[in-house]
């Protein structure tokens, strides 16, 4: 019990003194509420943003990482750091994304939405057209809500956790998603599609994943050693910071150029960096925003592992117009 309450002198019962107790316990079951608020407050903000302002997708643009270099991860709104959990939602610091359900893309169907591929198979090293589209009831979803300047992200890899890309595809009419996708190499891979539906003017944020299979001889690549150091396009990006399970930790990116000196990080799509975590064994996924403004040019992000074992890291970052992507194996014990 808090001090006032101990030091506070004895009172008769009485209407005044119930009084007191009910309104006690109303500021309490307040302040509870208000710490929920608090984790769920990006979530909060996004849903409302999306509700009124849902942008047909059409106007998505289409572009993304390629395996030679690339553009475009998510961009973020300003706000506090948030993760995006595997219902769609997306939980503020203070939330905590330290369980198992906040890893997304482990399902094609979630929250009523199904990803519908036109095409799962694909030619090694052969860029061809991805085409997918979001079904609720069996009617095509083609109303979106703009979520970090996108109404849709696309991110894809390989299930050994090699070949990372992340892309914006662009939307007919019919709702019919489309990007060119190039895989180099044979295997299979997860395609995540990161996106908040407007059905029936009710905003539902959702991440859905399918596989999608390149035929031939495949050879895994084995997972590289955990490092807080990596190079990517003569850039040398090293963090600080341990992921751990339930409770979000601080991971701080610092990022030199090849001059040796802090390299002028630009903030693209309205970030500093932005950062997707893969689990190695179910390809479950997170994606992480930092805070707004680099802390002693160190780009902070928030994180929670859903549980033990090995991650792969990726860390977008942009200088001189150009997007740059560090990738670091992390293990949670």
């Amino acid at each position: 019990m808090p001090d006032t309450l101990e030091q506070a002198p004895p009172e008769p019962r009485s209407a005044s003194a119930g009084f007191r107790l009910a309104a006690f316990g109303a500021v309490v079951v307040v302040v509870l509420f208000a710490g929920y608020g608090i984790g769920r407050l990006n979530n909060s903000v996004e849903r409302a943003a999306a509700a009124p302002g849902a942008t047909p997708t059409a106007t998505g643009g289409g572009h993304g990482h390629d395996p030679g270099g690339a553009t475009a991860p998510h961009d973020d709104t300003g706000t506090a750091p948030h993760v995006h959990n595997a219902d769609g939602t997306v939980t503020g610091v203070a939330g905590g994304a330290g369980s198992a359900e906040n890893v997304g893309g482990l399902a094609v169907t979630a929250a009523g939405l199904t990803l519908a591929p036109a095409n799962t198979a694909f030619q090694a090293g052969r860029r061809q057209p991805f085409s997918f589209r979001i079904v609720a009831a069996g009617v095509p979803v083609t109303t979106y809500a703009v979520v970090h300047d996108k109404p849709l992200h696309l991110v894809v890899v390989r299930r050994d956790l090699s070949g990372y890309q992340h892309l914006h595809p662009t939307m007919a009419a019919d709702g019919t998603w489309s990007v060119d996708l190039l895989l180099a190499a044979p295997g299979s891979y997860r395609a995540i599609a990161d996106l908040t539906a407007v059905v029936g003017g009710r905003p539902t944020p959702v991440t859905l994943g399918v596989d999608l299979t390149v035929p031939g001889t495949y050879t895994p690549v084995a997972l590289p050693a955990p490092d807080t150091r990596a190079t990517t396009d003569g850039f040398t990006v090293s963090y600080a910071g341990q992921p751990q399970t339930g409770t979000a930790q601080p991971l701080l990116m610092t990022v030199t150029g090849p001059g040796g000196g802090p390299a002028a990080l630009e903030p693209y799509l309205g970030a500093f960096g932005h950062l997707v975590v893969f689990r190695e064994g179910d390809v479950g996924y997170v994606h992480v925003h930092p805070e707004p403004r680099p802390v002693d040019g160190a780009v902070k992000f928030w994180l929670a592992a859903p549980g033990p074992g090995r991650y792969r890291m990726f860390f977008d970052f942009q200088v001189a117009g150009r997007v740059h992507t560090a990738a670091f194996t992390a293990v949670v014990r």
